[in-house]
């Protein structure tokens, strides 16, 4: 595992990253059963433009749920690379899947399954794999980075397609694809997960004594960031309002997952010292993920029936059947009891009896 060996603040970045999938995959069922109790209600739906999910306190569960899981993602990436804790987000779709069957009653079939077990497989390939990436200490190194072109130029075009999804696609294609509010999200988030970083480096200063709260970039980052949650809780709500739990979460997943790799290996240049092995590695994970995403996502509402299987599967269960049907009538031919005939016969022959009394 790449850049891992020895060091304890991988094993801590590890497992913030698996606490922060439990709580983010549980959130969405309570945000999501929140948003269903106040249609129940006739209140103004989120996905019409309504925020009466304000006054639910289902939905501030869900929230704080989410703050939780969010705080241990924020600290996952002061330990580790982002290429490494992203990918994990992949549990998060496999208990939000789960919860949203128990408790949503949103089945989830076999095509589903196969798709969640496909995302942690891919998931687990990523993070052997996993990238390390440039060491980032101060936040003079952090200001510097951000002023690489590169970064500015994803910047700028994460912010312009954002714009244009929010005010151009989102009331024409909003209500009908999945893909646009959770778009926005997804672009929104590449950069919330930068100021994530920069925070944490200043965090880090700041509990070594230095004057961090002097330095102007630690307040812009946290501004940013805010602004960036803000957003995406917005329209995270709009797509959880129209759309299933099991569909947006791994979409969400595989968008969002992309746009951080895509950030992180601007920003941070993940992928420079990278060896061939990991990088097949890593590419291969990720699309590993992608199937399973699109099994859970483009089969959902498909019926798992015996005629979709093959046709040498089916003829081989009917002779089955067939065989089990030809046993069972031997075996009931065999154990027939013989009380039931007797009773039978003793029956007819009173009723004899009595017809030649009646004729006499």
């Amino acid at each position: 595992m790449a850049g891992a060996g020895g060091r304890p603040g991988f094993y801590v970045g590890l497992g913030l990253a698996l606490a922060s999938s439990a709580f983010i995959g549980g959130s969405f069922i309570l945000k999501k059963k929140g948003l269903l109790r106040l249609a129940r209600r006739g209140r103004a739906r989120a996905g019409q433009g309504g925020h009466a999910y304000l006054r639910e306190w289902l939905w501030w569960a869900g929230l704080l749920c989410m703050g939780v899981g969010e705080a241990a993602n924020f600290a996952a990436y002061v330990f580790a690379p982002a290429t490494l804790v992203t990918p994990l987000g992949a549990l998060s779709v496999l208990v939000s899947a789960v919860l949203s069957s128990t408790f949503l009653n949103e089945q989830l079939n076999v095509h589903g399954k196969i798709g969640c077990i496909l995302s942690i497989l891919g998931s687990t390939v990523m993070v052997i794999h996993a990238p390390q990436e440039e060491e980032v200490s101060s936040l003079e190194s952090m200001a510097e980075k951000l002023k690489d072109p590169g970064f500015i130029v994803f910047a700028v075009c994460v912010l312009v397609s954002s714009l244009l999804l929010i005010f151009v696609a989102g009331p024409r294609y909003g209500r009908s694809n999945v893909l646009v509010y959770v778009l926005v999200c997804s672009a929104i988030g590449s950069l919330s997960v930068s100021c994530v970083k920069g925070l944490g480096i200043a965090l880090k200063e700041l509990f070594a004594g230095k004057p961090v709260l002097k330095e102007p970039l630690g307040w812009v980052l946290l501004v940013c960031l805010v602004i960036c949650i803000s957003v995406q809780i917005n329209y995270l709500n709009k797509a959880l309002d129209i759309f299933n739990t099991s569909v947006v979460t791994p979409v969400y997943y595989v968008l969002f997952t992309t746009a951080v790799m895509t950030c992180s290996a601007i920003l941070f240049k993940e992928w420079q010292h990278m060896v061939l092995d990991n990088i097949i590695g890593t590419i291969s994970g990720f699309l590993t993920i992608v199937c399973g995403i699109f099994l859970l996502h483009a089969f959902r509402d498909m019926p798992f029936t015996p005629d979709l299987l093959p046709l040498f599967l089916q003829q081989s269960r009917a002779d089955l059947h067939a065989s089990w049907r030809s046993t069972d009538r031997h075996q009931s031919c065999q154990h027939r009891p013989l009380l039931p005939s007797e009773d039978k016969g003793s029956q007819s022959a009173e009723e004899e009896e009595e017809e030649e009394g009646e004729d006499v």
